[in-house]
C-alpha cells in the first residue's frame, strides 16, 4: 500500500483476476502464500495506532490451538477471504490505501519447511478469544476478526440440504473460516479413521532386518577377548549348590507339594474348633431345631387329635399365618396307605432358605454381672438421720393446706389454707395456738429469717399481709413493733407500684401490722436471708410480675423492664446477692449488684412448679408439673446434673434442709419423697444422689396430694401439707 499527498489510492482487482488465482491455488507453494498474509485485514484497518496498542494490551495470555490449514487449505481460505474483502470495499466505495499485488513476498528466502500459520497466538486456549470480536492476529500483526455468522439453526439445516460440499466443510479453530476440504485430505481422514498410516506408500509389513545376524563378519561388533570366569566353574557357585544339597539331604528344605485341585467343603453348621486360634470367640450359631413330631402327625392319630366337619371348616377359612396346624391331621389304616406329602418339597426348600439365608455375626460377648452395672450406693441406714415415720398430724384446716413456714428456732409452724385462715402451731404439741381469719384465700406464707425479727407474710388475694403472731418471747416480738413504729416516712412521696398501709385497730389487734397492697392476685412470697428484704410474685403477664420490698424503709420496686414469661416462683440466693427467677421452663439468675443477667438454667420441663436452693447455694433443685425433679450444678453446666423421674404425679413442692444432706418433694400422688443429697467440697467429686425413704400418709382428694413440703431448720424432721386439710410431721 501507498500513501501520496494525504490521500488514498486502491487497485481493486477484478473478478476475473481472482477466479484465475483461485485455479492456480493448488499450485501454490508456502513462499508464494505468503504473499496473501497481507490481505486479512478488516473494515477497522484505519483505526489508529493507539487503538490498536490499547486493544493489544487488554488481550492476555498466549495460547495453545491446531492449525487444519495444509498448503491447499491456506490456498483456498486466502482467496475466500480477499474476495470477501474486495467485495466489501467495493460497497463501500471508500478509499483506503494503494495496494500493488504482485508486491516481493517477504519469505521468499526463507528455507524453512514450517507451514504458513496465519493466526500467530500459538498454542493457547482458543476459548479465551471468545469475548473478543477477533481470534488473534497475523504475521502483520493485525487483528484476524471472526466472520460474522448471522445462521439460525433452520438456516443451518437448509444449508445442509443444500449444499453438496457441507459434509467436507470444517471451521478452522484458529481463523474462525470455513474450509472445504480437498479429495486427498478427505482420503487422509478416512485412513487415519481406519487406523491406517497417513502415508499411502508406506509398507507396514516389510521385512524386518536384524542388527545382529548369525553370520561371523570380518569386523565383529566387540572384539574384546572373552573372560576367564565364562569357561573355569566358579568355586562360589559349587559352594552354594553343595550347602543346598545336603539341607535336602537333612530334610531341611523340602519339595512344595503339588496344589490339590479337588474342592473342599466345609459344615456351615459344625461345631468349631475349640483349639483354634478363633475358639476362643464364640461364633458358633446353632441351627434351628425343627419341632419333634406330635400325635396329630401321626397316620392313625387319637380321636381326640382329629378334626370335626365345622373345625376343618374353621381352619380352611383362617388365614395361613393364624393357624396353629399348618396340617390338617387324618387317618390312615395303615402305614403303606399314607400317601406322599405333597408339600414335603417346598417345606425342604423352605428349610434350605433358612440355613443358607440366617446372619451369621461374630458378637464379642462380655460376661458382665448385671449387679456391677447398677451405681454402687450406700445403704439406707448407712444414711442415717432421715425421716422415715408419721409422728404427728397438724388438725384444725377445713380446706386444702397450700402453705408452710417455720420460724427460725423450729418451735412454732404457720400454715395458709383455702379456708380462709392461717393457723399457727406448737410443732412439739401440734396445737393451734392462733387463728388468723383472713379475706380470701392463703396463696402463700413465710416466716422472717431473720432470728431477730418475728414477723410472717402472708399472701392474700392482691395484698401481702405483715403479721406480728406474738408467739413466744415476749422481748422478741415486742422489738419487731417498735422497729416497726420506728419508721419516720420521707418528706417526699415516691412513686411506687404497691401501696404501703397501716393495719387498722381491728386488725392491728389480731396481728396484722402493715398491708402492701397490690393491682393483682399474689401468688408466691419469699423472705432475703436477711429479713429485711421479701419478694412477691403476682399473676400478671407484665414486666410488673416480680416486686421486691423493703420492710424498714417501705419502699417496693420492680427491678425488670420487660417480662420474659409467665413466672411461677422467685428466691432469694443465701449467700451471694443473686436473685433466682423461674419461667414456665427456665430459671434465670440475675445478679442483683450489677443488674444483669448471670445465667440461664435450661430445665428440660414443660412446666416449673418449685424450686429450692442448697444452704451452701452451688446447687438448686426444679420440681416441675410433669413428674420430674432436676438437680442443677451452677458450678458444673446450664443443663440439669441429675433428672430424677420418681413421681408418678406432679411435683408441687421441693425443699433442702438446712443442715442435713436431705432434699424431698411432694407430690399430686400423695407421697413424698426423701433423697440423701451430698454436695461435697472436693469439685472434683460429684454430688451423691440416693433416695432413702417413699413417706404416704396423705389422701389424695381433688386430684391433688401433698402441696408443700417443709424441713425444721435444726431436727431431721419433714413437714407436708395436703389437699386433706392436715399436716404432717414425719420424724
Amino acid at each position: 500500500m501507498e500513501r501520496a499527498g494525504g490521500s488514498r489510492r486502491l487497485s481493486i482487482p477484478s473478478t476475473q483476476v481472482l477466479e484465475e488465482q483461485a485455479q492456480e491455488s493448488d499450485d501454490l507453494t508456502d513462499s508464494e502464500e505468503s504473499i496473501y498474509s497481507g490481505l486479512e485485514d478488516s473494515a477497522s484497518d484505519s483505526s489508529t495506532e493507539e487503538e490498536a496498542e490499547d486493544q493489544d494490551n487488554s488481550d492476555e495470555g498466549v495460547l495453545k490451538g491446531s492449525s487444519l490449514s495444509k498448503k491447499a487449505q491456506a490456498g483456498v481460505a486466502s482467496q475466500k477471504r480477499e474476495q470477501v474483502q474486495c467485495q466489501s470495499l467495493e460497497a463501500e466505495s471508500m478509499p483506503s490505501a494503494q495496494q500493488d499485488l504482485p508486491r516481493r513476498d517477504e519469505y521468499e528466502e526463507d528455507s524453512s519447511d514450517e507451514e504458513d500459520v496465519r493466526n500467530t497466538v500459538g498454542n493457547i486456549p482458543m476459548e479465551w478469544y471468545q469475548d473478543y470480536p477477533h481470534v488473534g492476529y497475523d504475521l502483520d500483526g493485525k487483528r484476524i476478526y471472526k466472520p460474522i455468522r448471522t445462521k439460525d439453526e433452520l438456516d443451518k439445516f437448509l444449508d445442509k440440504m443444500e449444499n453438496p460440499d457441507y459434509w467436507r466443510t470444517v471451521q478452522d479453530k484458529l481463523t474462525g473460516v470455513d474450509v472445504r476440504l480437498t479429495d486427498e485430505q478427505v482420503e487422509l481422514v478416512q485412513r487415519l479413521q481406519k487406523g491406517q498410516f497417513g502415508d499411502v506408500h508406506l509398507n507396514p509389513y516389510e521385512p524386518a532386518i536384524d542388527f545382529f545376524s548369525s553370520q561371523v563378519m570380518i569386523h565383529p561388533v566387540t572384539n574384546r577377548p572373552a573372560d576367564k570366569r565364562s569357561f573355569i566353574p566358579s568355586l562360589l557357585e559349587k559352594e552354594k549348590v553343595s550347602k543346598l544339597v545336603h539341607a535336602i539331604k537333612m530334610g531341611w528344605i523340602k519339595p512344595r507339594k503339588p496344589k490339590e485341585d479337588t474342592p473342599s467343603y466345609y459344615d456351615l453348621w459344625a461345631q468349631e474348633d475349640p483349639n483354634s486360634i478363633l475358639g476362643r470367640h464364640k461364633m458358633h450359631v446353632p441351627a434351628p431345631k425343627l419341632r419333634l413330631p406330635g400325635h396329630e402327625e401321626s397316620y392313625n392319630p387319637p380321636p381326640e387329635y382329629l378334626l370335626s366337619e365345622e373345625e376343618k371348616l374353621a381352619w380352611e377359612q383362617q388365614e395361613a399365618a393364624e393357624r396353629k396346624l399348618n396340617f390338617l391331621p387324618q387317618q390312615y389304616r395303615c402305614l403303606r396307605a399314607v400317601p406322599a406329602y405333597a408339600r414335603f418339597i417346598h417345606e425342604r426348600f423352605e428349610r434350605c432358605l433358612d440355613l443358607y439365608l440366617c446372619p451369621r455375626q461374630r458378637k464379642m460377648r462380655v460376661n458382665v454381672d448385671p449387679e456391677d452395672l447398677i451405681p454402687k450406693l450406700p445403704k439406707p441406714r448407712d444414711l442415717q438421720p432421715f425421716p422415715t415415720t408419721q409422728a404427728l398430724v397438724y388438725r384444725g384446716h377445713t380446706g386444702l393446706v397450700r402453705c408452710l413456714s417455720i420460724s427460725p428456732s423450729g418451735q412454732w409452724l404457720v400454715s395458709g389454707s383455702d379456708d380462709g385462715t392461717v393457723r399457727f402451731w406448737e410443732v412439739s404439741s401440734a396445737r393451734c395456738m392462733k387463728t388468723l381469719p383472713v379475706e380470701g384465700v392463703v396463696k402463700s406464707v413465710a416466716w422472717n429469717p431473720n432470728p431477730a425479727v418475728c414477723l410472717v407474710a402472708v399472701a392474700v388475694e392482691q395484698s401481702v399481709l405483715l403479721v406480728n403472731p406474738g408467739l413466744g418471747d415476749k422481748l422478741l416480738y415486742g422489738s419487731t413493733d417498735q422497729l416497726i413504729e420506728a419508721y419516720e416516712p420521707p418528706e417526699e412521696e415516691r412513686l411506687q407500684p404497691v401501696t404501703w398501709a397501716v393495719a387498722a385497730s381491728a386488725e392491728h389487734s389480731r396481728g396484722v401490722r402493715l398491708i402492701i397492697r397490690h393491682g393483682k392476685p399474689v401468688k408466691q412470697v419469699t423472705w432475703h436471708p436477711r429479713g429485711d428484704y421479701l419478694a412477691s410474685v403476682l399473676a400478671d403477664d407484665s414486666h410488673m410480675q416480680v416486686l421486691i420490698h423493703q420492710a424498714s424503709k417501705r419502699w417496693s420496686q420492680s427491678p425488670f423492664r420487660r417480662s420474659k414469661g409467665q413466672v411461677q416462683c422467685v428466691l432469694f440466693h443465701p449467700l451471694r446477692p443473686f436473685f433466682f427467677v423461674a419461667t414456665q421452663r427456665y430459671v434465670r439468675l440475675y445478679n442483683l449488684l450489677k443488674q444483669e443477667l448471670a445465667k440461664k438454667l435450661l430445665t428440660n420441663c414443660k412446666w416449673v412448679s418449685s424450686m429450692a436452693i442448697h444452704p451452701a447455694g452451688d446447687n438448686l433443685i426444679c420440681g416441675s408439673y410433669d413428674s420430674k425433679l432436676a438437680w442443677f450444678d451452677l458450678d458444673l453446666s446450664t443443663k440439669p446434673y441429675r433428672v430424677l423421674r420418681h413421681h408418678k404425679k406432679a411435683l408441687r413442692s421441693v425443699a433442702f434442709h438446712k443442715h442435713y444432706p436431705l432434699f424431698a418433694s411432694g407430690s399430686d400422688d400423695g407421697s413424698v419423697i426423701v433423697c440423701h443429697g451430698m454436695v461435697y467440697n472436693d469439685l472434683l467429686q460429684n454430688p451423691l444422689i440416693v433416695p432413702v425413704k417413699v413417706l404416704k400418709g396423705h389422701a389424695p382428694a381433688r386430684d391433688l396430694g401433698v402441696l408443700d413440703v417443709l424441713f425444721h431448720p435444726t431436727q431431721p424432721w419433714l413437714f407436708s401439707s395436703g389437699a386433706d386439710a392436715t399436716i404432717r410431721l414425719f420424724a
